[in-house]
């Protein structure tokens, strides 16, 4: 039986991931660092803490991982103050499910840039908790943030399920034992491996229903 369920931000809410990508890509190059192929599919799902932590050391961007956060988060605030990307169909399907269950967001983006979407999107009623990766110890695909997530909903994160885009939080969502729904990101493709860990794959959350989510656990 599903007794909450909890969706990722990026890539599952609002279409940030390219965004993210072309932001930190500017970042790095303007301050002196060396942006390389594949840096967008290596941060997905780090904390705030992993991946400016990341473009200090492998990107050599010559600033302080708290430095580089706060400024790269504050242009994707600033992005989303002026239109917020929302994935067609999501705002609906968090109100389909608020009518049956708890919901929570388990999100790898800073806190303050998960709350501003939330607000923006007119969703603050719909969520009794939000987990950033940046309050626990390990970012996705570590279970951590799911299992806070779950942990602050007084939820079992066996009876939860968790909606996710990408390889990292798919697997993460799967090590914290839920049921896991996959909405493949478009831009940046999960791992086959990835979605083989879903309970349930979908082309969009137009197709996330309450009778899905209840079919995953028998309900």
């Amino acid at each position: 039986m599903v007794a909450a369920v909890i969706f990722d931000l990026d890539g599952v809410i609002v279409d940030s991931e390219s965004a993210w990508g072309e932001i930190r890509e500017r970042f790095t190059k303007e301050n002196g660092g060396r942006w390389k192929p594949g840096a967008v599919r290596e941060m997905q799902g780090m904390s705030s803490v992993e991946w400016s932590r990341y473009m200090r050391d492998e990107l050599d961007v010559p600033l302080q991982p708290n430095v580089i956060s706060e400024r790269v988060a504050d242009e994707v605030g600033a992005l989303y103050a002026e239109h917020l990307p929302l994935l067609l169909g999501a705002v609906e399907a968090v109100h389909r499910l608020d009518q049956e269950w708890p919901l929570a967001v388990a999100s790898s983006a800073n806190r303050h840039l998960i709350e501003l979407v939330v607000r923006l999107a007119g969703l603050n009623r719909a969520f009794g908790a939000i987990v950033s990766s940046e309050e626990v110890e390990r970012g996705k695909p570590a279970p951590d943030v799911y299992e806070e997530a779950a942990r602050r909903l007084d939820v079992d994160p066996a009876a939860c399920a968790a909606v996710e885009d990408s390889t990292n939080g798919l697997r993460s969502a799967h090590a914290a034992g839920m049921a896991v729904i996959a909405v493949p990101n478009r831009d940046f493709p999960p791992a086959e491996e990835a979605i083989e860990l879903a309970d349930l794959v979908l082309d969009s959350l137009q197709d996330l229903t309450v009778e899905r989510v209840r079919d995953l656990r028998g309900d």
